[in-house]
């Protein structure tokens, strides 16, 4: 694959055209120039072929909209075939979301998925709902300490509105996006170069080819990232909670003292806890913030339960005595589905008439009977199944 010998110049005379013009003076150093595409579920299940002198590809793994998720069926095959064409393959996720909780919901469910390799991109693409900077920042720490390239993409206009952009592009590098029309355009027109500091990737298309495709230029080189530098990079939290692996030594006191960057699911996944859990012994959920020389309580109790033997019984963290019963539980109404056995705790969906869930334990708490749902990666949800009280069920069991 070949490379374009004069695209430095050609950038640098484009790039002092914008600030003779009156651009602003942070402009990006395109010390690259390699072009690429990203691609979604439009482009069906091997993508589309750009010019054949492409060096990279991102493919979207899905889509998170404020709780609701939609992955594309066609990540796997679109970066099983770009790798296979040579190009180095990268992530990303269009991630409307807003708070910690639903960054944390949201990474948990795609970090897992990425196929990409570690050290690769892994771009959340945020041009829509209300994002807040916090959240932002906090998901891109979550991409780099599972061992990915963290990449902030958007809008130039739309991240100014919402987000102290500044701010996290001293942090993180920036994709931003800016077309000067809708011809069908194979290489950048600097004109319309959206000048900002530490961006990395220039989306200057829709139109990259006849019938509509993203077209990208790689002004640094960070999509060598994952294969030609960047290969080995540092994992500080695997992509998801691992309950296999030994939990780190809970202080003898019980008590963690947090430390500049931590985060309710960085402590809990650190000591092979629930996060949902930690948050709840401490009195708070995890949309509360918390600050460097706060102390939390950690007990081995908190840590994530293993499979039980039928007839067994245990009490949880919050005092709550279970038991272990192995059904199916069909629901007659509508009920919320729930990260804990609380009315207060954070719900995941609500599920409709006729849905069913498996549960591997009950408990009879807070006048309602609960039951255990098992989930991915260790993790459990819980639903109240009947008036503790009346003894009214709200659904059918077998």
């Amino acid at each position: 694959m070949f490379r374009h010998k004069n695209i430095l110049r050609t950038i640098a005379v484009a790039l002092a055209a914008v600030f003779l013009l009156g651009a602003s003076t942070q402009t990006a150093n395109a010390a690259k120039g390699d072009r690429g595409t990203d691609q979604s579920v439009y482009q069906g299940a091997y993508g589309k072929a750009g010019y054949g002198d492409e060096t990279f590809e991102f493919s979207q793994v899905g889509g998170y909209y404020n709780g609701s998720f939609v992955p594309h069926w066609t990540y796997n095959t679109q970066v099983s075939n770009a790798r296979a064409r040579g190009l180095h393959a990268h992530t990303y996720i269009y991630a409307q979301f807003s708070g910690r909780w639903q960054a944390d919901q949201m990474l948990n469910y795609y970090l897992p998925r990425v196929t990409t390799p570690k050290g690769s991109i892994v771009a959340l693409d945020v041009e829509s709902g209300n994002p807040d900077t916090d959240s932002v920042m906090y998901a891109l720490a979550r991409i780099k300490d599972a061992g990915y390239t963290p990449v902030l993409y958007g809008y130039k206009n739309f991240l100014l509105n919402h987000l102290n952009l500044q701010y996290i592009s001293q942090n993180y590098p920036l994709w931003l996006a800016e077309y000067p029309d809708y011809s069908v355009r194979r290489y950048p027109n600097y004109g319309f170069f959206p000048s900002f500091n530490n961006v990395a990737i220039f989306q200057f298309t829709s139109t990259y080819i006849w019938g509509g495709l993203d077209g990208d230029v790689d002004l640094t080189g960070i999509t060598d990232n994952g294969y030609t530098k960047n290969t080995n990079p540092t994992v500080k939290q695997p992509a998801h909670n691992q309950t296999t692996a030994p939990a780190k030594p809970v202080q003898s006191n019980g008590t963690y003292t947090v430390r500049a960057g931590d985060s309710w699911w960085a402590i809990a996944n650190a000591h092979g806890m629930n996060m949902y859990a930690l948050a709840s012994i401490n009195g708070k959920s995890i949309n509360s913030v918390i600050y460097p020389g706060q102390v939390l309580k950690l007990t081995t109790s908190t840590r994530k339960a293993n499979p039980v033997k039928s007839g067994s019984s245990w009490r949880d963290a919050l005092g709550d005595t279970w038991h272990s019963e192995r059904g199916t539980f069909t629901a007659s109404t509508w009920i919320n589905l729930r990260w804990g056995a609380r009315t207060t705790s954070s719900r995941i969906t609500t599920l409709a008439p006729g849905s069913q869930i498996k549960y591997d334990a009950w408990s009879n708490h807070g006048g309602y009977v609960w039951v255990r749902q098992p989930r991915a990666h260790g993790d459990y949800a819980y639903l109240a199944v009947r008036n503790a009280n009346t003894h009214q069920p709200f659904g059918s069991f077998k």
